[in-house]
């Protein structure tokens, strides 16, 4: 029997001390790290307390000297300004695409994960393509298809595009491929047909995954600005993001106001990323892709 050396009382406390030492520099670059990240988000919601005057002041100040709700008042009795309608069109929007694409992206990405035909590896490779390929590259085709079917200036015209995501497909399919054969063939040898095996026992695994793909296509396409200022030319037709740089140019020299303004515009995609952000990191985690 081999007897083991135990370090001395002082190698010990060198070790504690120095596993201390790493666990609180650690601390302290997380800490900066999230401070830096945080401060634009918390300039942004002290500042549309303040009034314009105080926005324009050098240097800054940090915490409003006389907090004010005038602002989001302003905004909410601006007649020039339907926020109602705006948060419809941009619902309408990110919903719609989170449907279709998780629908797609789950059915594409299981038949390329499970089944075997002539051409799978050349499709596959199309859609890994279409994923290193520039959006911007792709919008002066899209914007004269679009024309040609009497789409622009109609939200039906942002959903189009949309419908399949070639990351989606490709993250659900590397999911999939975890999923055992022998279950999937217990389900055919008991009658189930090939779509009940994928409403009943695939979609279900798949919570994580399309949970986490759902998120990201609902912050996309909330977020977007370029296509659908492109696509929308209309002032009613238009989504939050042009809205607000609409509101920027109408109100320049306004710094509360237009910080208000940006507050009530990202609100809800700050909610949903705080509340389902543990979903991001399991999904990517459980389908196998790091990062």
């Amino acid at each position: 029997m081999t007897a083991t050396t135990l370090p001395s009382p002082r190698t010990a406390r060198q070790i504690h001390w120095g596993k201390f030492f790493s666990r609180l520099l650690g601390y302290l670059v997380l800490t900066l790290g999230l401070s830096l990240t945080l401060l634009p988000f918390i300039m942004m919601i002290l500042s549309s307390f303040k009034t314009n005057l105080e926005t324009l002041r050098v240097p800054p100040t940090f915490w409003p000297e006389n907090p004010t709700i005038d602002n989001y008042l302003r905004i909410f009795n601006d007649p020039d300004l339907p926020l109602l309608r705006f948060y419809a069109n941009s619902a309408f929007v990110a919903i719609f695409n989170v449907v279709t694409t998780l629908f797609t992206s789950a059915l594409i990405g299981y038949l390329f994960a499970k089944f075997e035909f002539r051409g799978k590896k050349l499709l596959f490779g199309w859609f890994l393509t279409m994923m290193m390929i520039p959006t911007q590259i792709t919008m002066i085709p899209s914007y004269v298809i679009l024309a040609r079917l009497g789409l622009i200036n109609s939200l039906w015209g942002l959903v189009i595009f949309s419908a399949v995501d070639a990351f989606g497909i490709f993250m659900i399919r590397q999911f999939c491929q975890t999923l055992p054969n022998e279950l999937l063939d217990a389900a055919r040898i008991d009658g189930a047909s090939e779509w009940q095996i994928f409403l009943r026992i695939v979609i279900p695994q798949l919570g994580a995954p399309l949970a986490t793909l759902g998120i990201l296509a609902f912050m996309n396409n909330w977020n977007a600005y370029l296509w659908p200022m492109i696509v929308l030319q209309r002032l009613e037709v238009r989504t939050l993001p042009i809205i607000l740089t609409w509101f920027n140019s109408t109100h320049t020299g306004q710094g509360g106001l237009v910080m208000a303004a940006t507050v009530l515009i990202i609100l809800p995609i700050l909610i949903v990323f705080v509340f389902f952000q543990r979903w991001i990191v399991q999904g990517f985690t459980m389908s196998g892709i790091k990062g």
